[in-house]
């Protein structure tokens, strides 16, 4: 048995923790409740109401979350 914990992310480069979102099984479902919420709530800090679309999927929501959250950390 391993003392690893595949919760807990680490330097493998061969490690799935974080997948690209066009990589997702779910990612053409439409967005979750809270990636709409969360990226309603960003757009708007950011100045950028085109961000956000209800029409979204998942992986398009998830693209648009990080690009705003990099531009925010200015």
């Amino acid at each position: 048995m391993s003392d690893s914990n595949p919760k807990v992310p680490n330097d493998d480069p061969n490690s799935n923790l974080e997948k690209d979102p066009s990589d997702w099984v779910s990612g053409d479902e439409p967005m979750t409740g809270a990636q709409a919420s969360y990226l309603k709530t960003l757009s708007e800090e950011a100045h950028e109401p085109e961000a956000y679309a209800e029409n979204l999927t998942k992986a398009e929501a998830s693209r648009r979350i990080d690009a705003l959250k990099r531009e925010l950390e200015l």
